[in-house]
């Protein structure tokens, strides 16, 4: 599993000439590079709200993994999850939506979600990005 993911932004065309004249004078080997780097210094500007948000929500942070079998389990348990993650959350894809309905109360992630279809079409009013 990949763990960067391709986003799409648009930027206004001197910005662009301006990140070009950096990659150009060699402070950045690519536009790539410098986007990176900014948003590196953004977050490590913002680490403290970013950590007390962490902890007041309670979001775990990294990747997370939701299984058939887990579910199943919690769902014999009679017990429903609020899950909340920093970073990824993947459903398997042995999770079917009548599950996941079942077991997943809500859901906030922020950062990528990957699940079928069905069952974010299951899931959609529960499903805060």
């Amino acid at each position: 599993m990949a763990d960067t993911e391709k986003i799409t932004m648009n930027i206004n065309v001197v910005d662009l000439g301006q990140i070009d004249l950096l990659v150009a004078r060699g402070y950045y080997s690519n536009r790539a590079d410098l986007i990176r780097a900014a948003i590196r210094n953004q977050i490590a500007k913002h680490e403290e709200v970013i950590k007390q948000t962490i902890t007041s929500e309670a979001f775990s942070v990294g990747i997370m993994g939701m299984g058939r079998k887990t579910l199943e389990a919690l769902r014999a348990a009679n017990k429903q999850l609020e899950i909340k993650v920093v970073g990824m959350l993947v459903i398997a894809d042995d999770v079917s939506p009548e599950l996941a309905d079942a077991v997943i109360k809500s859901i906030q992630v922020r950062g990528v979600l990957r699940a079928s279809d069905a069952v974010k079409t299951k899931l959609a009013d529960r499903i805060e990005a």
